[in-house]
This record gives structure tokens, sequence and C-alpha cells, in this order.
């Protein structure tokens, strides 16, 4: 894994001195996510500037150091990311004569000559990966910038001063001369109502996100030189007509045939990912996804793999007795390190500088420990992330079916009038009255109050669609919140596009997640809690091929018996007991809302503080104040909104002092 920087100034640069030292001070800001090398790459002429961080995992001689050149010298590229299919390409480039003299064995090589024989397009369409770039074609004058189908690794681009930029994360935007950085309003109304910020937005006005899947085409003499002209992405691999198209054409076979096919593409996808010139791993949380991939792993290893689960204290927030019985049954070389309510907050000072755009999912606290652990041992792990999105696996579509199955059919009316009735009263007296009922109603370990899922339901009662319900569900700020200084509404991804044609409401739902809060929030969470310490991470559920063939499969292969991934558990049984990984999803996360309320308080305090909020005029603190003497008191749970603030000010604290 690695870090890309650059620029392109249509003017040229007038010295080529300042342009190299100003590339290396970019680079130098990621130096995390490419600890072992770094390399510049300038043509004064063009105003073309290519920097790169380097994390050798393949190739690891100079032989694959960046940027680099093609072998016919017309390509320079930044590759930040993995080629799993590299050598198939190589064999295809070599049997039709297409590959030039090896200077290495690296997958960057092995890309750039598929770029050189096939042109940029036909190459990324062919090949199967994870990875950001900025390729450079000498002959045309064009940039490209470009991303993976799925959205693992980032890459934002943006304008200062009449410069085009882009690097992998935004601190290496910060120190370009002109850099402005100011808010976008719109992306912070979308960071309160999500806990994320979905592409294309970005914090600040002059950036944007280039989107999963997508690449963008500069030319530099024409496009550049017209001004700060936005480019318009382009689809090269689009998930809607994946979806649609697994759809209308699913699976022919039966559902024996299906899990076989899916073990043997999933099987392929982890053995492509298991390529590696340095030390890997695994994370293990012992449920059904990382177990799953863990089993693939271990059937294709010679000898025991690593892997790895952080622990707490508290028993239902602790998954590491139940992933030392999948490792135990497997056979892996497990390690598992327990972390102390101390050691886990120890971590909160260090988020804005991992998150360098605000972003307040609390699991990111456990990523990052998981992945500081890892690290001590190998260089790349593999995770289980992107099953809930692809197999149904998220409680929330199992609520969201079952809500609007029970309120769709309602007159608007009567459904006002319900919830009027659940608001007549308080919140912790609906926990009295049905207290000694709700583990037993709600049937989870780790259970919200009573009261707060009823307001929940009485949130939801007013909307008229599906899509609006489900858009409600995964909100956290709501305009009637009124927290934002701004007084406009931002579009979610959910508002701004219609819902998309597929023939349920569990797979529309489904979708969204996968193209919205899988790349915008659990591959971001992943990328910089892991590459802050210098880790990879690897997905074998995210290779395209997974996700077309699970497209292509009915709902009832993927949601039973009221349970989300049935081919998944199928598959996975074949290789551990039923026991050991049947039982109800608990999640990756922290007790936030009791640390806000003790340890945490007076943190908490002095990033709520009244005065400093109302001057940075953001957001108001009269509604974020009422939410915190709330949770404060016990009377309502508000963990998860009062997270978005404190991340948002704690952000704002470390690079907007």
């Amino acid at each position: 894994m690695c870090g890309i920087v650059g620029f392109v100034d249509p003017k040229g640069f007038g010295s080529m001195d300042s342009a190299r030292e100003l590339l290396y001070s970019m680079a130098r800001k990621l130096s995390h996510r490419g600890p072992d090398d770094e390399g510049v790459w300038v043509d004064a002429g063009a105003g073309v500037a290519l920097g790169h961080r380097r994390l050798a995992v393949i190739d690891l001689s100079p032989q694959g150091r960046q940027p680099m050149e093609s072998a016919d010298g017309r390509y320079v590229i930044s590759f930040n990311g993995e080629i799993y299919n590299f050598q198939e390409l190589r064999r295809e480039l070599e049997q039709e004569g297409s590959a030039p003299p090896w200077r290495g064995h690296s997958d960057t090589e092995v890309l750039l000559a598929a770029i050189a024989a096939w042109g940029p397009y036909k190459a990324l369409c062919r090949s199967t990966g994870m990875f950001a770039l900025a390729l450079y074609d000498k002959q045309e004058r064009t940039l490209f910038l470009a991303r993976d189908r799925m959205g693992e690794k980032p890459l934002y681009y943006g304008w200062a001063n009449g410069t085009f930029l882009f690097a992998s994360e935004l601190k290496a935007l910060r120190v370009c001369p002109g850099w402005k950085g100011e808010i976008d309003q719109v992306a912070l109304g979308l960071l309160l109502r999500h806990n994320y910020i979905p592409a294309p937005r970005c914090i600040y006005r002059d950036v944007r996100k280039l989107p999963a899947g997508s690449f963008l085409k500069l030319e530099v003499s024409s496009t550049l030189a017209s001004g700060n002209r936005w480019p318009d992405p382009t689809k090269y691999w689009d998930p809607l007509e994946v979806a649609l198209k697994g759809q209308k054409h699913p699976f022919p076979g039966s559902e024996r045939e299906a899990m076989e096919s899916l073990g043997q593409l999933l099987g392929k996808a982890v053995q492509g990912q298991m390529i590696s010139d340095v030390p890997l791993g695994a994370f293990l949380s012992g449920g059904i996804d990382s177990s799953t991939i863990v089993a693939l792993m271990q059937a294709t290893s010679s000898r025991p793999v690593r892997t790895f689960t952080v622990g707490f204290d508290q028993w239902d927030y602790n998954e590491a007795a139940d992933a030392r019985l999948v490792a135990e049954h497997l056979g892996t070389d497990h390690t598992e390190i327990y972390v102390s309510p101390q050691k886990a907050q120890e971590v909160i000072p260090q988020l804005p500088l991992m998150y360098d755009e605000p972003f307040s999912d609390s699991s990111q606290i456990p990523t990052h420990l998981i992945a500081h652990m890892a690290r001590q041992h190998v260089t790349v792990s593999l995770s289980g992330d992107g099953g809930d999105e692809l197999f149904g696996g998220y409680p929330r579509y199992f609520q969201a079916e079952q809500m609007w199955r029970r309120i769709g059919w309602m007159p608007h009316g009567l459904r006002l009038g319900i919830a009027k009735a659940i608001r007549s009263q308080p919140p912790n007296r609906w926990d009295r009255a049905f207290g000694w009922s709700g583990p037993l109603l709600l049937g989870r370990r780790r259970s919200p109050r009573v009261g707060d899922k009823l307001f929940k339901l009485a949130d939801i009662l007013d909307f008229g669609s599906s899509q609006e319900l489900y858009r409600d569900l995964v909100s956290h700020w709501r305009p009637s919140h009124g927290i934002l200084v701004w007084d406009g509404e931002p579009q979610s991804p959910l508002q701004a596009e219609p819902w998309p044609g597929l023939p349920d409401f569990f797979h529309k739902m489904m979708f969204w997640d996968m193209v919205t809060y899988l790349p915008d929030d659990i591959l971001v969470k992943v990328d910089r809690a892991a590459m802050a310490v210098s880790l990879e991470t690897r997905m074998p559920f995210l290779d395209h091929r997974v996700v077309e063939f699970a497209w292509s499969l009915p709902l009832s292969m993927k949601v039973r018996d009221g349970k989300g991934k049935w081919i998944l558990r199928q598959l996975l049984h074949r290789h551990v007991p039923r026991d050991l990984v049947d039982r109800p999803k608990m999640g990756f996360g922290v007790p936030i809302g009791e640390w806000l309320r003790g340890p945490l308080r007076s943190w908490v305090e002095d990033l709520l503080e009244e005065k400093d909020m109302r001057e940075r005029g953001l957001i108001k603190p009269e509604p974020v104040r009422r939410k915190w003497e709330e949770h404060l008191s016990g009377r309502r749970n508000w963990q998860y909104l009062l997270w978005d603030v404190l991340m948002l000010q704690a952000w704002l604290r470390h690079w907007h002092p």
C-alpha cells in the first residue's frame, strides 16, 4: 500500500527545484502510508508532477520504485494498491507478444505494460484489485486519475490558485501554495446526518473525492487552461448495471451449485489476495464473514495463518472468546489482546490526524487497535468487510422491512396519530413501562432503550415511501433538529438519486449500502485506521467477480428464517461447526455512550463548550447541549449524535485552531 500525490499547472513550472520540493513536502505528509521509500517525477514543460510514498509488499527491490515509467517511455504512474491478477495479465501480455523486457516482478510494472499495450480504459477493465492511481500520458499530454471498483483506496482532487491537485489524503493537499480550506456547508450537513461524507463531496469546497469505479481524464493544455472547472468522472464499472443485470439474469443452478460457485470464486479471490512478499495475516472476529475468509485462507495455506482479535472486558462488546474458538478449530496462529477502556480512550486524541476529513463511526477505535496489534506481526491483513452489504447481513434490513410492512399500508393521518401518541410520554416512561420485556422484545445482546426505539419509530411514521423510511433509519442529525447554522438542507444520496429498479425492498437497501455506506464509511474507516500504522488491508468479498455473482443470486439464497447471509453460512459450515459461528450479530464497537458519561466527560465538556461552537458559526450549540444534558441524565442515549459533533469539534480544533 502506498500514498500518491501530484499537481498540474498548465503554465509550467518556473523552477524544477521548487516543484520537486513541493512534491516531497506533499509526499512526506503521507509517510505513514508508505514508510519504505519515496520518489518524485516532474515534467517542467508540461507542468505535471507526480509523487509517491511506498509500502513495499510485492517486489521489494528498487525495480518496484515509483513513480514508474513504462518500458516504451510513454506513461508515468504513481500507484497505490494491488492488482491481484497481475500474474495472469503478465502471461496474457507475453502470449500475445506485447510484454516488454521485464525489469522486476511488481504488479505496477505489469499494469503499466497492460496500459501501454491495451490503453488505460481496457487495462482498468481487465484488472482485478484495489487501487487509486495517477497516470500521465506524455504523448497525449493527458492525466488520468482512477479508483478501484468498490472504493477501497481513497483519492482526493481539487484546485488551489489555478493549480490542479490530487492526493491519497487531504493532509498532503494542505501544504500547497494557495490552499484555502473553506468548509463546505453541504458536506458538513451530510456528515452530521450520516457520520461520514459521501463521495464526491469533501469537507472542503475546493476538493472532491473521486467516486469508486471511476476515472478522470484531463487534457493538460485545454481542460486545465480553461480555469477551475471540475472534470466529470467517467464510470468504467457501474454497480447499478451489475445489480440490475444480476437480478434480470439470475444464477440458473441449484442452491448446492450456487454454493459451489461461490466457494470457487471466493476461494480464488482469497488465493489471489494472499500473494505477498511480506508477512500476511487476517483479522478474525469469529463472525460469519471473517471466519469464512480465514477458513478459505487456511484451506490453501501450508502453514498456520496468522489471525488477530481485539477483546474488551465488557462482555457485550467482546468477541475475542468466539474468535479464539474458531481459530483453534481452524488451527491458525492466533493472537489476541484485551484492551482496557483507558487504552481504547488513548486512541481518541489521534483520530483527527488519522481521519483528516471529519469522520464519526465510533468503531474506528477498535479498528485502529486491531490494526496496530496486527502490524507488530504482519504487513498485510485480510478482512471480511463487504459480506453484510452483499449477502444481507445487517439487522437494520430486517428492521426496515418489518417496519414498512407494518406501517406502509396505513393512511398518513393514522400514522401521524400514532406518532403523536408515542411522543405524548417521555422516553424514560416508556422504558419503565417495557423495561422488563425490552431484551425479550428486541432480542439483542446490546438492546437500545425501549423509549429510544419507540421515538425512532415515531420519527419515521411520517414518511410516505420505503426510500424515505430507510433514509431516516440510517440518519443521525435530521433537519428537524435544527443543528446547522446554514439554513439549507443537504441532499443525501438517498434523496438525490432514485431507488434502483430492483425487485424488492431488501435488495434496494443492500444496494444503497454497497454504493454509499460501504465505500464512504466502512472502507474509509479501515483504510485510515490501518494505514496510520502502515498496515495494508485486503478484502476478498470486494473482488468484483464475487460482487457480480452475489447480485445474480436470488434473495432466498441470502435471507432465510429471519437471518441474512444464508449461503455464506452454508459455505462456512463446511469448515467450521455450526455452533461456533451461528449467533446474533454483534458488530464491532466500544461502549461510547457509557464513556461519554464517565471517563470522557471532561473531554466532552471541553469540546462542547458553547462559546467555541457559537464563534465557529457552523453548528448551533443549543440543540447539542440539550442532547448532552439528556444523555448525561440517562433519560436518552444520544451517543451517536454526540459522537458526530465531538469528532467534528476535535477535527476543527486540530486542523483549524
